[in-house]
């Protein structure tokens, strides 16, 4: 309890960071993830030869091999002088999209056939089609995955402590390093970590029984 009290300051920081890298690399995703979708289903080849190359690349690669390339190659080729905190969000953002795409182009294959062809027929485009027919009636079948990606999500920024950026398990290799007991540091973090993914699973369960997503 000592080690809480002591140094609230440190946990309530890191607490904080897991929270912000959480939304604001899950709003990444969510962006990037549902774009990508529409690439798969795409009827244009260019567009579905790059989502699928995008899914293919991103969930394949471990996220500790992304975050050293977010590190030691991004700078160099592409944008140098991005913060840590900026870097960390590209590699959980970018990862976690290929996971929110296969989810939401789940949803898409839920909707019947029938919706689109009766889009088209009045005009409409594949474009308008998707954003205003089919991605409507497939947030309810996508809402429960969605769940556990993010969940996962929040544990896998524990990975950016790591790399220089102030998140919550980033604090335990402060703390243990000035010789505090390891296990009640575990335990702290571990329930910061609870109550974040607490949090998320409620609000979909609430977003569910909203929608009326059946089980």
């Amino acid at each position: 309890m000592n080690v809480l009290l002591d140094h609230l300051a440190e946990f309530r920081e890191g607490f904080i960071g897991t929270v912000l890298l959480t939304l604001a690399s899950g709003l990444l995703a969510m962006v990037l993830g549902v774009i990508i979708a529409g690439f798969r289903v795409s009827p244009v080849p260019p567009l579905r030869f790059f989502g699928t190359a995008w899914v293919t690349l991103f969930r394949n690669t471990p996220l500790t091999l992304l975050f050293l390339v977010a590190w030691f190659v991004v700078p160099v080729i592409f944008m140098p002088g991005l913060s840590p905190w900026a870097k960390a969000l590209m590699a959980l953002g970018f990862y976690t999209s290929a996971f929110v795409c296969e989810a939401v182009r789940s949803g898409i294959s839920t909707v019947p056939l029938g919706q689109a062809e009766a889009a088209r027929s009045i005009g409409m485009t594949f474009f308008q089609t998707l954003r205003l027919i089919i991605l409507p009636q497939a947030t309810r079948t996508v809402l429960p995955p969605l769940s556990s990606i993010f969940i996962a999500l929040t544990k896998n920024s524990a990975i950016a402590g790591a790399f220089s950026v102030t998140e919550l398990f980033g604090v335990q290799k402060l703390l243990s390093d000035q010789g505090f007991a390891i296990a009640w540091i575990f335990l702290w973090v571990a329930l910061g970590y609870l109550v974040i993914t607490f949090t998320i699973s409620g609000l979909f369960r609430l977003l569910e029984r909203r929608m009326g997503v059946a089980r």
